[in-house]
């Protein structure tokens, strides 16, 4: 798997086609490793083997040399193989196979200068499909009108556009430990379009280093994200309502403002994050310093900790029931649906409040009101 990234990469497309001028100034920034991306990366090889075994095609054990390998990655891993399984008999027309490709290079530099990356799995018929794995827990990501899997569409289009009747594009974003699969799907016409008229403008700009700052949702992955003026501009839009009482704001207020908060939560650990980072290394913010945070007690040697205690008498363990994911993966999942199917029940989650763009069936308030009531 390809371990390069290009200067308008398709991992970042969300950012600099809405914010062309930040695919500079995060050129000129160091790259920063953090073990969620070597666990990513790992997740990453082990999806790439498992497929590629089942296509009967040569491949390499990598769990030896694996950092993060562990149970929980290996059911996912195995989730995203049979998803992709699903996915190439369901494109398949009659008898015959569509194309299938796995960790495919795929360049879209007709639209974007330079512009390539590497598509999970790639299947090719009437129907161009992209399937993209993601492990990460923390963000949820949308398969709809996805920018980094557009981009990958357009690459496979140019690649194979030529060979196979492509006429329909499908994205799909299989993210196993946010239980989410996604899928979108378009005419190959409205890929084509959005790269003409959206996604080459946005590139010259953005190489150029031209075009307006936009703040929004796509500010997320950008490395200057913490100083950025207009990301500081946008967010502090919210203080015009000078943070009254929120029972003095209208219903037409808090929905003006309810969008805003989560981003503005983001950004001001941003800004925290990046002021103490930056007075580690010497720099004095007016009004603050450095001292030492609140700490907890912690063992310094753990089997002199048991023997001193089973010594005395006493049991220095505590035991507790395993959770439903650990017991899947002690039993495996044909094994615990014959134990435990049961014996599992899924509650009801707590209320929140999200966007109406959001999939999830809305709620009826009329029990929570009556609950309250009560």
């Amino acid at each position: 798997m390809p371990n390069v990234h290009a200067f308008l990469s398709a991992s970042s497309a969300a950012r600099w086609t809405n914010c062309p001028p930040s695919a500079k100034l995060c050129a000129t920034m160091p790259d920063s490793s953090s073990p969620y991306a070597q666990q990513g990366t790992d997740a990453h090889s082990l999806c790439e083997h498992l497929l590629l075994k089942a296509l009967h095609r040569p491949t390499k054990d990598p769990t030896e040399d694996l950092q993060f390998y562990d149970d929980e990655m290996q059911s996912a891993a195995e989730g995203y193989r049979d998803f992709c399984l699903e996915q190439i008999e369901d494109a398949k027309d009659g008898d015959e196979a569509p194309f299938v490709s796995v960790e495919q290079r795929l360049n879209f530099s007709r639209w974007v200068p330079e512009g390539f990356g590497t598509g999970d799995c790639v299947i090719v018929g009437s129907c161009l499909h992209i399937v993209d794995f993601k492990y990460g827990v923390g963000v949820l990501v949308s398969a709809e009108k996805n920018p980094q899997l557009m981009c990958y569409a357009l690459g496979a289009y140019d690649a194979f556009g030529a060979l196979y009747p492509i006429e329909r594009v499908k994205l799909s974003i299989y993210q196993p430990r946010r239980e989410h699969v996604d899928t979108y799907e378009m005419p190959i016409s409205e890929l084509l379009s959005w790269a003409e008229n959206i996604l080459a403008p946005a590139a010259v700009l953005a190489k150029e280093g031209r075009g307006e700052f936009k703040a929004g949702s796509h500010c997320q992955f950008c490395k200057v994200k913490a100083n950025c003026r207009e990301r500081a501009r946008y967010n502090m839009e919210l203080a015009k309502y000078d943070f009254m009482n929120p029972d003095l704001l209208s219903t037409e207020d808090i929905a003006e403002i309810l969008p805003q908060i989560d981003a503005l939560v983001s950004w001001a650990s941003d800004v925290k994050d990046f002021a103490l980072k930056h007075a580690l290394s010497g720099t004095h913010y007016a009004g603050f310093k450095l001292v030492e945070g609140r700490s907890t007690r912690k063992y310094t040697d753990d089997q002199a900790v048991i023997e001193a205690v089973e010594k005395a008498g006493f049991d220095p363990y505590e035991k507790k029931l395993k959770g439903v994911t650990a017991m899947t993966s002690e039993l495996g999942k044909k094994k615990f649906n014959e134990l435990l199917g049961g014996l599992i029940c899924k509650p009801p989650g707590k209320p929140v409040l999200v966007p109406e763009s959001d999939k999830r069936k809305e709620l009826a308030t009329n029990d929570f009101m009556t609950a309250d009531e009560g």
